[in-house]
């Protein structure tokens, strides 16, 4: 059986250690945090760009249909080494884009020395602090979302 192509970049504590942090990063706020790891793009996906791909797996897990609008996706895909952040339109009212872009610049400096694991927990952290800026724990807050890893 062949290994993963995850396993080149991630292992197996470092996944725990991502999931870990979303989990902590949601304490803090109303907003979902989801991370989607795609190993490689099927023959279909293989001429959309990174964007179009993360909008189709942001309906595929459901991001948009948090009580707020308050979901955001990290979105990467291993096989074309391209990533994107795409949230909800309840942070779009809120966040301008070149806040995501400053912390998808970040991360593909992790990207690029090696630093995959540590890339993606700052990326979370990152996203975490500003949901927590915008959007506040409230009392009634339910955990809406995974906040596993997500790898296909």
């Amino acid at each position: 059986m062949a290994k993963s192509l995850i396993y080149n970049f991630l292992s197996d504590d470092e996944l725990l250690r991502i999931s870990n942090k979303i989990k902590e990063k949601e304490r803090l706020t109303s907003g979902e945090i989801c991370l989607s790891i795609k190993e490689k793009r099927n023959f279909l996906e293989r001429r959309k760009d990174v964007r179009t791909l993360a909008e189709k797996e942001f309906l595929r897990l459901g991001i948009r249909n948090t009580r707020d609008n308050t979901g955001i996706l990290i979105f990467v895909n291993l096989g074309s080494r391209q990533f994107y952040i795409l949230a909800d339109k309840g942070i779009n009212s809120k966040v301008e884009q070149k806040t995501w872009d400053s912390i998808r610049d970040v991360m593909a400096a992790d990207f690029s020395g090696g630093r995959f694991a540590q890339g993606l927990i700052t990326c979370i952290e990152s996203v975490g602090q500003v949901l927590q800026n915008h959007f506040p724990i409230k009392p009634d807050d339910t955990n809406e979302l995974s906040n596993k890893v997500i790898i296909q």
